[in-house]
């Protein structure tokens, strides 16, 4: 077993090259299940869902799934249709976000709900859904499907949270750490615990998959919080300001409102409320968080998370699969530089 210490920021520029390599195999074969099952006599479902899983995603999700399985030397198959249900969810989620949002623009390409309506794009959504939980049922572990219908359900009341939160000033990072833990880290959580469930791993390691996945899940969400305010369109994949004009309280305006002297405040209370929403308005809001140093601070929170992801894989043996494992962490955080 390691006691290696592993920390942020040494070493070259990382890279999700290694976990890419690592799992090609194993991705090639979840691939071809994610195209089997998205099929369907209704012409419209393959051609929707595909624009979306056919978008230039990483498929970060069912990696962690795989890469997983590898850090514990899982020899099955098992995990292959878990890490196609893993990926569903994640592209229903996005479907209906999008909906949701009224968003434009998706890792650089239409949303699809821009191309074809919301009506389309909610129910091709509730198909995917529908179709992970087959592949769940697949799988044949009763524990796998609780731990992944549960994350379902904690991802749709972590949307819902978020959704009663919009334009609210007196949001507190609390509360902010529950919606993003909800909505995005649970199913980070998830895609990593099960590959020791199929693998039969003691509920020690299953804990620090989850561990790992949680922190890493919490990480990303707080780097993709941060670059809205420091990143244009080409690096985010979607328009430069959304989170802004939508009124979403990250923790970048979290921290700004609280920091700011009256006129800032003044500045944020008409903008969260909708009333300031040109580029101008964002050009303003950039200055203001930057000057109160809230990205700064939303990234060194990023950090501090991701360094957790990293410590709980000491449980865990050295090697290509661990190796991997810290650097998607160290590259999750690094997105923002």
């Amino acid at each position: 077993m390691s006691a290696t210490i592993h920390r942020l920021g040494a070493g070259p520029a990382p890279s999700l090259d290694p976990m890419m390599a690592l799992v090609a195999h194993d991705m090639n074969l979840v691939n071809a299940v994610i195209l089997d099952r998205m099929q369907s006599e209704i012409p419209l479902i393959p051609e929707l869902a595909g624009h979306l899983i056919a978008g230039g995603g990483k498929r970060m999700r069912p990696m962690l799934t795989l890469a997983s399985a590898k850090l514990l030397g899982y020899p099955g198959t098992r995990h292959h249709r878990l890490a196609a249900a893993v990926e569903f969810i994640h592209t229903a989620t996005l479907l209906h976000d999008d909906v949701v949002d009224s968003s434009d623009l998706r890792r650089g390409r239409r949303t699809a709900n821009i191309i074809w309506g919301n009506p389309a794009s909610v129910l091709v959504g509730d198909f995917l859904f529908s179709k992970s939980f087959e592949l769940m049922v697949e799988s044949e572990s009763l524990k796998a499907l609780h731990i992944l219908s549960n994350a379902s359900a904690v991802i749709a009341e972590g949307e819902v949270n978020q959704l009663t939160a919009v334009r609210r000033l007196d949001l507190g990072e609390e509360r902010y750490l529950d919606i993003i833990g909800a909505k995005t880290a649970a199913l980070f959580a998830a895609a990593c615990r099960i590959a020791a469930v199929v693998a039969e791993r003691s509920e020690a390691e299953e804990l620090a998959l989850d561990a790992y996945g949680r922190n890493l899940g919490i990480a990303f969400q707080l780097v993709d919080d941060a670059i809205d305010y420091v990143s244009d369109a080409g690096t985010m994949g979607k328009d430069a300001g959304d989170d802004f004009r939508e009124g979403k309280m990250t923790l970048p305006v979290i921290l700004a409102y609280a920091r700011g002297d009256e006129a800032a405040r003044a500045f944020w209370k008409d903008a969260i409320a909708g009333h300031r929403n040109s580029d101008a308005d964002f050009a303003e809001a950039i200055k203001l968080v930057q000057a109160s140093r809230s990205v700064d601070d939303t990234l060194a929170r990023a950090r501090h998370y991701g360094q957790r992801a990293i410590d709980s894989l000491g449980v865990f043996a050295n090697g290509s699969a661990k190796d991997a494992m810290v650097e998607a962490v160290e590259f999750a955080v690094a997105r923002a530089y």
